[in-house]
């Protein structure tokens, strides 16, 4: 499996756990991380021994958030005589971070969150973008991108008030209060708080085991139409998913399903 430096994997087939690796710093999001992470991802996605991954951090929290010398030191912002073209090249360097964080959505195989410590700034980018959310106890979250004199654009804003709802949504984007995981859970950002890191490994483990153990077909067919279906009307969606399961709908894997469903066993479905 190939090295990254920003991140750690971890891999336990079927399930492989991808975990942000600068502890020292917090695991804030560096430059290196937004060229790795989709590559990592679609890696993982194209191999057949994994079917659920594990997003973590490394050490005594999740994310700090994108790290703030790659505003300092100009690599995000490219200073330049002609703000037309400063601004052009801005606008790249952002949507270059955008597809970093949009490669979770873009990866066929679920991706759950497993956050504890911090979750601040571009990690709500991140967990937004993560099919499922769980904490442990002490994990606590900002959308920190207003105190730092910046509009949140690599997807909190356009994903969280679907979580959310748009009122809690716009208070904690304007506010960039702090919020603990019991309030994350109140609001639907986290469907469940463990009470430490290790008890969020093991029950994040056994969710991931139980996805794992399902079809892989009808498990990459309920996000896609999932997500697909933000975007469209019931009647859209609708469409869609018989369109979807019109290709995969007569697979091994429903055989398989119905005969352990009669011989009282658990089914045994092929790798993708």
């Amino acid at each position: 499996m190939e090295k990254y430096r920003s991140l750690h994997i971890v891999a336990d087939s079927p399930i492989v756990t991808v975990n942000l690796n600068r502890p020292e710093r917090l695991n804030a999001l560096s430059r290196e991380f937004f060229i790795e992470f989709p590559k990592a991802l679609a890696s993982l996605d194209e191999s057949p021994n994994f079917s659920v991954i594990v997003l973590a951090g490394a050490g005594k929290h999740f994310c700090s958030g994108i790290d703030v010398d790659i505003l300092a030191s100009g690599s995000i912002v490219s200073r330049s005589a002609e703000p037309g073209r400063n601004g052009e090249k801005l606008r790249r360097d952002i949507k270059f971070l955008q597809e970093a964080v949009t490669a979770i959505e873009r990866c066929r195989k679920p991706v759950i969150a497993a956050v504890h410590g911090a979750c601040i700034g571009g990690a709500i980018d991140i967990i937004t973008a993560c099919d499922i959310r769980y904490c442990a106890a002490d994990a606590y979250f900002s959308v920190k991108e207003v105190d730092m004199a910046i509009t949140a654009d690599l997807g909190t804003l356009q994903r969280l008030p679907g979580i959310v709802g748009y009122g809690n949504a716009m208070e904690l984007s304007l506010t960039g209060r702090k919020f603990t995981g019991s309030e994350a859970k109140e609001i639907g950002l986290i469907s469940k708080v463990f009470p430490n890191k290790e008890a969020l490994e093991e029950g994040v483990k056994a969710v991931a085991q139980g996805i794992a153990e399902k079809s892989p077909l009808a498990v990459i067919g309920t996000k896609a139409v999932l997500l697909r279906s933000r975007d469209l009307t019931v009647e859209q969606a609708l469409d869609y998913v018989a369109t979807w399961n019109s290709g995969v709908l007569l697979s091994d894997d429903l055989k398989e399903a119905i005969s352990a469903r009669k011989e009282k066993r658990k089914p045994i479905f092929s790798k993708l």
